[in-house]
């Protein structure tokens, strides 16, 4: 079955914003055609012959004068493929191991093993910052917090490596444990905290039904579950007489596109949602609305810079359909599609093919999406883990649009 994802989860850490891809078919096992020749991406430029005699010469001159102890043939092998897709400067198109690739499809079903935290990857520095701890996990246990900087693994500082390598450093069995060094931006100081990984459940959707049947429904991540979590959320609140909805995708990075468009068919019921064009602007897919019913109430999406594609092609859509008001910071700006493609050896390569555009064709790629109300948290309360309603004033802001109108 096709899938397409926005976003990357991978062993109790989930990649932020790694652009929408779809899942296809296995492709012919890398080693079966190492005979053939190939191009670098023109057409023109056979490449196999001399490749492999230069990686032969290099690699004897390293077997020969390297003064440490190299790496073992398999993880040099992993690393020309990288080096392949790092060639293509593109930090969005990368080669997975067949142990990164696995990581990643067993976290998007939402149950996984690992120390429980949501992080983002900035593509420019490669900076790896906590988005969310999760509740219950070793991560929220040992005292990690939103915000905090990732800067090494059991003693090895992070140099720039893509996250679905650290996360390989920071994996492994339920009741280990692994030491991971953080700088705290809101404290000025680096700890090195003790973290036992977990067995983790990730559940994507809570709700509440708040004062003048205002409903709010948080959404975490768009993974498997997440539209079947959220129409139980939908279903329960309007039981409950809701009259008026917050969705809330502060710092939410993104998931599978047809999640998101599922959750979108639920409270739209006929139009665009969105659409992606390939590089000669050619529409390459295009999903509409196709329900029997509209939720046709006053709807509120919170946003900030962590929300991010999934989250921006569902309140894009919404917004552009007129049916909801958007409240907080720009979003996160991720408008580029990646396809996966898995080999047959079990690894993966990841291809930025495509843009995605709003229903009104808005290119949102390092743009993002204004919101309708701009509002900022104030300054002492940005590196605050959990922010009081009270204080919360992008909440505030729309539980205010609901219940006055304006």
């Amino acid at each position: 079955m096709k899938r397409v994802k926005i976003g990357v989860a991978l062993a109790g850490v989930m990649v932020l914003c790694t652009g929408c891809f779809s899942i296809q078919n296995p492709l012919q096992n890398p080693s079966s055609s190492s005979s053939q020749s190939g191009s670098w991406g023109n057409g023109t430029s056979t490449y196999t012959d001399e490749v492999e005699q230069k990686i032969d010469v290099i690699n004897d001159i390293i077997d020969e004068k390297f003064y440490f102890e190299a790496s073992d043939d398999q993880e040099r092998e992993e690393y020309i493929y990288k080096g392949i897709m790092q060639s293509l400067d593109d930090p969005y198109s990368v080669y997975y191991t067949p142990e990164e690739y696995a990581d990643m499809m067993e976290t998007s079903t939402g149950s996984y093993e690992g120390i429980g935290v949501s992080i983002q990857q900035n593509v420019e520095t490669k900076t790896l910052t906590i988005v969310r701890v999760f509740q219950g996990s070793g991560a929220e246990e040992a005292g990690m917090l939103p915000k905090d900087i990732i800067t090494g693994v059991n003693g090895r500082t992070l140099n720039g490596e893509d996250v679905s390598e650290v996360v390989t450093w920071i994996k492994g069995e339920p009741g280990t444990t692994v030491d991971v060094t953080v700088y705290r931006p809101s404290t000025e100081e680096e700890l090195t905290l003790t973290i036992e990984r977990r067995t983790i459940e990730n559940s994507t959707v809570s709700h509440r039904m708040m004062d003048n049947l205002v409903g709010y429904v948080e959404v975490t991540e768009f993974y498997e579950k997440t539209a079947e979590q959220f129409g139980i959320a939908l279903q329960d609140l309007k039981s409950q007489g809701m009259t008026s909805l917050i969705i809330d995708l502060r710092n939410n990075p993104g998931g599978y596109v047809d999640v998101a468009t599922n959750m979108c068919n639920q409270i739209l019921s006929e139009g665009t949602i969105v659409y992606t064009e390939d590089r000669d602007g050619n529409i390459m897919e295009r999903y509409e609305a196709d329900s029997n019913e509209s939720l046709d109430i006053p709807i509120v999406i919170l946003v900030n810079g962590n929300s991010a594609s999934a989250s921006e092609i569902f309140a894009g859509c919404l917004k552009d359909h007129g049916k909801a008001t958007l409240v907080g910071t720009t979003t996160f700006g991720k408008g580029i599609v990646q396809q996966v493609i898995p080999l047959t050896d079990g690894s993966a390569v990841k291809l930025t093919i495509a843009k995605y555009f709003t229903p009104n064709g808005n290119d949102i790629h390092k743009i993002g999406i204004e919101p309708d109300v701009v509002v900022e948290l104030p300054e002492e309360l940005r590196y605050e883990p959990i922010i009081p309603e009270d204080q919360d004033v992008q909440l505030q802001k729309a539980i205010e649009l609901l219940t006055t109108g304006e």
